[in-house]
């Protein structure tokens, strides 16, 4: 059946995801609920063709990138589909980079055009003379002052837009193994790539994970603090609930404890998706009770890092309800090795996703035995066409029809898998990469510090978080002040979760012969 969905035909993922579910009845059921505002399929299908419609009237053709710089509301998947359903590819961009970051990125895509929150445009401001191609700007929440602001563009207001569009049903004529959107991903450079999926990625991956593991129902209600900017949030909050029918709710700020626990409390979800980070914070809460404080509340899912088995057994005998744990990548899209709701192992990442290969090789490239360490690769339809302008990049990761994942595992005699940490220096802290590089590069761009090396280092509850250890210029002394200095420093040019939660201060770092910094002896260090 998988085989046959994924011959070449005309296809466009908006006509099962949305389209579909208005046709069998579900128009006047809720889709998506963001703080403000709730929107259903009907409503869903209709601003999709209008805002499509509208974006061909502005000249935008097929093929061309639209970037999206949004919070989740409601807005987001409108922007989303409909750049999707009008042929032109959709590229969503992680809402805490820097302006440089954003300068890399979206001269690297060659977008046309982009739709933003106001708020975060005026990242925006101070690059847009670098950005001759992006032509086109759509606010959401703009001011004529907002808007004079990127005088020089064509300026437009997303609702404005999205009112004065065709409400008939259309979309573009586009094929199964088009692709669709492109997201960002970081590699072991921390140099960003652009990952190209194709039109029918969203629809399989919620077959396979979200059908066949999670179980996924028409009368399910969907939290995910993952963002949609993510993969695994995309999947979670967009494909998997959409290909039922199911109801979504979204978190537009950011995900404290505090504004988590409210949205369950009243929203009630039934599936509810987080990464370990989180869900240790959330354990450690004064409002943490049974069901996470949703009565309906029957499956927990977590990625993005490896959950400690300790946080999920808490968490299952506070709440009541198992957390899947499993992982993905932007590669793949979506999770292709998980735990099963009858089938749960802590302190595993469980059992591969129906309809996804995996191995574990060594580095010659044949596969290990039980109990040995080697990295894993995986074989799925989800995989996505290769890297943009990355040819190098593309042939190493995506290997035929293996995708290597860089990541280092182990198979028990059960046939369970065991993370084991990245092949590379990488590390992820709250389901985000994090490159060293880019870390000692903050660091260093602050005048106190001469050198840096960043590692990975377990907290208290075994996630990872990012340690520094800086040799500072002369006439610095090491005390509180300056330590909480550089890390707000981090914070600004790095990005808020990059910064390092322990500073260790030296008077000189491991180097090789050639100069290079050795940190895998740092990580000894620290055990």
């Amino acid at each position: 059946m998988l085989e046959e969905f994924l011959q070449r035909r005309p296809y466009n993922a908006v006509t099962e995801l949305i389209d579909a579910q208005v046709g069998r009845g579900l128009g006047d059921k809720i889709a998506f609920t963001d703080s403000d505002r709730s929107l259903t399929y009907g409503e869903l299908q209709a601003q999709t063709c209008r805002f499509a419609s509208a974006l061909q009237d502005l000249g935008l053709r097929p093929e061309e990138r639209l970037s999206l710089l949004l919070y989740d509301t409601v807005d987001f998947p409108v922007a989303f589909w409909g750049g999707v359903r009008a042929g032109i590819v959709v590229l969503p961009l992680n809402t805490l980079l820097t302006s440089e970051q954003y300068a890399y990125i979206l001269g690297d895509s060659r977008a046309s055009a982009i739709v933003a929150s106001v708020a975060l445009a005026k990242a925006l401001l101070p690059i847009l003379n670098r950005l001759p191609r992006l032509r086109t700007i759509i606010l959401l929440g703009a001011t004529s002052q907002d808007r004079a602001a990127f005088a020089g563009r064509d300026v437009y207001d997303f609702n404005d837009l999205v009112a004065r569009g065709q409400a008939s049903v259309f979309t573009a004529p586009t094929l199964s193994d088009e692709v669709a959107f492109w997201m960002y991903t970081s590699g072991s450079t921390g140099e960003p790539k652009g990952v190209k999926h194709v039109h029918t990625t969203p629809m399989v991956a919620a077959r396979l994970m979200g059908h066949y593991v999670i179980g996924i129902r028409q009368d399910d209600v969907v939290f995910s603090v993952a963002k949609l900017f993510f993969s695994y949030g995309m999947g979670n909050a967009m494909a998997f609930p959409l290909s039922v029918g199911a109801s979504i709710v979204l978190l537009p700020q950011r995900p404290t404890p505090e504004a988590v626990f409210e949205v369950i409390r009243r929203h009630q979800p039934t599936i509810f998706f987080g990464v370990p980070t989180l869900y240790a914070s959330l354990l450690a809460h004064k409002n943490m009770r049974r069901g996470a404080g949703s009565d309906r509340l029957r499956l927990c899912v977590s990625a993005g890092e490896a959950l400690p088995a300790h946080l999920g057994e808490r968490w299952r005998a506070v709440t009541g309800v198992d957390v899947l744990d499993g992982i993905g990548s932007t590669e793949m899209f979506q999770t292709f090795l998980s735990n099963r709701p009858d089938d749960v192992r802590y302190g595993t990442t469980g059992k591969p996703v129906p309809g996804y290969d995996l191995k574990i090789v060594n580095e010659q490239g044949s596969e290990v035995g039980v109990g040995e360490i080697g990295e894993l690769v995986v074989r799925g339809a989800t995989a996505g066409e290769g890297y943009w302008n990355q040819r190098q990049k593309s042939r190493r990761t995506f290997a035929g029809e293996w995708t290597i994942t860089g990541d280092k595992f182990f198979r028990d005699a059960d046939g369970y898998y065991h993370y084991c940490g990245r092949t590379d220096d990488m590390f992820k802290v709250s389901g985000m990469w994090v490159s060293p590089f880019e870390v000692e590069a903050a660091l260093v761009s602050h005048e106190a510090v001469l050198e840096a090396a960043v590692i990975g280092k377990q907290d208290a509850d075994g996630l990872v978080k990012p340690k520094a250890f800086i040799v500072l210029r002369n006439g610095y002394a090491a005390d509180e002040r300056l330590i909480e200095t550089l890390r707000v420093h981090v914070k600004q040019c790095a990005g808020p979760w990059k910064y390092p939660r322990w500073i260790d201060i030296r008077t000189e770092l491991p180097r090789t012969a050639t100069g290079k910094i050795q940190r895998f002896k740092l990580r000894e260090l620290e055990g």
